[in-house]
Protein backbone atom coordinates (compact mmCIF):
# COMPACT_ATOMS: atom_id res chain seq x y z
CA UNK A 1 0.00 0.00 0.00
CA UNK A 2 3.02 2.26 0.51
CA UNK A 3 3.58 2.74 -3.25
CA UNK A 4 -0.04 3.63 -4.12
CA UNK A 5 -0.50 7.38 -4.56
CA UNK A 6 -2.90 9.29 -1.88
CA UNK A 7 -5.88 9.31 -4.70
CA UNK A 8 -5.30 5.82 -5.67
CA UNK A 9 -5.63 4.50 -1.46
CA UNK A 10 -8.73 6.95 -1.43
CA UNK A 11 -10.39 4.85 -4.69
CA UNK A 12 -9.47 1.69 -3.23
CA UNK A 13 -11.23 2.63 0.26
CA UNK A 14 -14.03 3.72 -1.13
CA UNK A 15 -14.31 0.61 -3.66
CA UNK A 16 -14.08 -1.47 -1.01
CA UNK A 17 -16.95 0.56 1.42
CA UNK A 18 -19.02 0.20 -1.87
CA UNK A 19 -18.36 -3.90 -1.80
CA UNK A 20 -18.76 -4.32 1.58
CA UNK A 21 -22.18 -2.32 1.18
CA UNK A 22 -23.52 -4.38 -1.71
CA UNK A 23 -22.08 -7.40 0.20
CA UNK A 24 -24.12 -6.47 3.53
CA UNK A 25 -27.07 -5.75 1.42
CA UNK A 26 -27.12 -1.96 2.27
CA UNK A 27 -28.58 0.54 -0.50
CA UNK A 28 -25.44 1.94 -2.09
CA UNK A 29 -25.68 5.77 -1.64
CA UNK A 30 -22.84 8.46 -1.29
CA UNK A 31 -24.46 8.66 2.55
CA UNK A 32 -23.58 4.97 2.97
CA UNK A 33 -20.04 5.34 1.59
CA UNK A 34 -19.18 8.11 3.44
CA UNK A 35 -20.62 7.08 6.44
CA UNK A 36 -18.57 3.59 6.17
CA UNK A 37 -15.54 5.77 5.40
CA UNK A 38 -15.77 7.45 8.58
CA UNK A 39 -16.88 4.73 10.62
CA UNK A 40 -13.12 2.81 9.28
CA UNK A 41 -11.34 6.51 9.66
CA UNK A 42 -10.53 6.35 6.10
CA UNK A 43 -10.35 10.09 5.04
CA UNK A 44 -11.49 10.68 1.01
CA UNK A 45 -12.09 13.68 -1.05
CA UNK A 46 -15.83 14.54 -1.17
CA UNK A 47 -16.25 13.51 -4.38
CA UNK A 48 -15.68 9.63 -4.62
CA UNK A 49 -18.50 8.34 -2.33
CA UNK A 50 -20.60 10.59 -5.00
CA UNK A 51 -19.15 9.50 -7.94
CA UNK A 52 -18.85 5.80 -6.71
CA UNK A 53 -23.27 5.62 -5.48
CA UNK A 54 -23.64 7.05 -9.10
CA UNK A 55 -21.88 4.58 -10.71
CA UNK A 56 -22.83 1.71 -8.78
CA UNK A 57 -26.28 2.82 -7.48
CA UNK A 58 -27.56 -0.48 -9.11
CA UNK A 59 -26.86 -4.04 -7.76
CA UNK A 60 -27.10 -5.16 -10.68
CA UNK A 61 -24.02 -3.24 -12.03
CA UNK A 62 -21.66 -4.70 -9.41
CA UNK A 63 -22.54 -7.73 -9.92
CA UNK A 64 -21.61 -7.77 -13.33
CA UNK A 65 -18.53 -6.00 -12.22
CA UNK A 66 -17.62 -8.65 -9.64
CA UNK A 67 -18.64 -11.43 -12.42
CA UNK A 68 -16.76 -10.26 -15.24
CA UNK A 69 -13.15 -11.22 -15.25
CA UNK A 70 -10.69 -8.54 -16.57
CA UNK A 71 -11.37 -5.53 -17.85
CA UNK A 72 -12.83 -3.89 -21.07
CA UNK A 73 -10.01 -5.06 -22.63
CA UNK A 74 -9.13 -3.32 -26.06
CA UNK A 75 -10.39 -3.22 -29.33
CA UNK A 76 -10.58 -6.02 -31.43
CA UNK A 77 -13.51 -7.81 -32.97
CA UNK A 78 -14.87 -7.26 -36.07
CA UNK A 79 -18.62 -7.28 -36.52
CA UNK A 80 -20.69 -10.02 -34.96
CA UNK A 81 -21.07 -13.56 -36.11
CA UNK A 82 -24.79 -15.01 -37.24
CA UNK A 83 -24.27 -18.06 -35.39
CA UNK A 84 -21.90 -20.06 -33.01
CA UNK A 85 -21.48 -22.71 -35.99
CA UNK A 86 -18.95 -19.84 -37.74
CA UNK A 87 -16.70 -19.28 -34.63
CA UNK A 88 -16.14 -22.99 -34.33
CA UNK A 89 -15.60 -23.24 -37.97
CA UNK A 90 -13.32 -20.54 -37.75
CA UNK A 91 -10.71 -22.54 -34.32
CA UNK A 92 -11.22 -25.55 -36.53
CA UNK A 93 -9.30 -23.69 -39.62
CA UNK A 94 -6.78 -21.50 -37.16
CA UNK A 95 -6.19 -25.05 -35.50
CA UNK A 96 -5.34 -26.45 -39.14
CA UNK A 97 -3.22 -24.10 -39.98
CA UNK A 98 -1.12 -23.83 -36.60
CA UNK A 99 -0.48 -27.53 -37.30
CA UNK A 100 0.68 -27.05 -40.86
CA UNK A 101 2.63 -24.79 -39.66
CA UNK A 102 4.31 -26.83 -37.51
CA UNK A 103 5.13 -29.49 -39.83
CA UNK A 104 6.75 -27.02 -42.38
CA UNK A 105 9.28 -25.86 -39.60
CA UNK A 106 10.57 -29.03 -39.92
CA UNK A 107 13.85 -29.78 -41.84
CA UNK A 108 13.77 -27.63 -45.20
CA UNK A 109 17.22 -28.47 -46.65
CA UNK A 110 18.86 -25.20 -44.74
CA UNK A 111 20.34 -25.17 -41.60
CA UNK A 112 19.66 -21.40 -39.43
CA UNK A 113 23.00 -20.46 -40.95
CA UNK A 114 22.13 -20.49 -44.94
CA UNK A 115 23.71 -23.16 -45.96
CA UNK A 116 22.65 -26.85 -46.90
CA UNK A 117 22.15 -29.48 -43.70
CA UNK A 118 24.91 -32.19 -43.31
CA UNK A 119 27.13 -29.81 -45.56
CA UNK A 120 29.66 -30.30 -42.81
CA UNK A 121 31.10 -26.72 -42.53
CA UNK A 122 30.15 -26.06 -38.99
CA UNK A 123 32.90 -25.52 -36.33
CA UNK A 124 30.90 -27.99 -34.05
Amino acid sequence: MDSLSAEQKQEYATSFAALALYDGGAEVTSEQIKTLLDATNNEVEGYYPIIFANFLADPTKIATLITTPGGTGGGGGGGGAAGGDDAAEEEKEEVKKEEEEEMDLGGGGMSMFGEEEGAGGGDY
